[in-house]
């Protein structure tokens, strides 16, 4: 991974539209930054959606490890197949 591009908050106030341009077109974040402290990061849309599609996964992941460590059940694709919605030609008339 590559250093990160760090920038001023005056530089992005002043060249807003070429620092977009960059971020988009090299698919780099930039860390702004006021008064020398990080405090934002430019990064392209792609980008931030693929990493919030990440970290929901993540979510997901963490939560069914600690579902199991507390002795959830756990089941077999058998068992999903099995308890899931019946395909429109199977359904039957009680």
């Amino acid at each position: 991974m590559r250093a990160a591009n760090v920038r001023s908050i005056s530089d992005l106030k002043t060249r807003s539209a070429a620092l977009v341009r960059e971020v988009c077109e090299g698919g780099q974040p930039v860390v702004i930054t006021q008064h020398g402290r990080a405090k934002a990061v430019l990064m392209d849309v792609r980008e931030h959606d693929r990493l919030r599609e990440t970290l929901a996964m993540l979510k997901l992941l963490a939560q069914s490890e600690a579902s199991l460590a507390k002795g959830a059940r756990t089941y077999t694709s058998g068992d999903a197949v099995s308890s899931g919605p019946k395909p429109r030609g199977e359904m039957s008339i009680d």
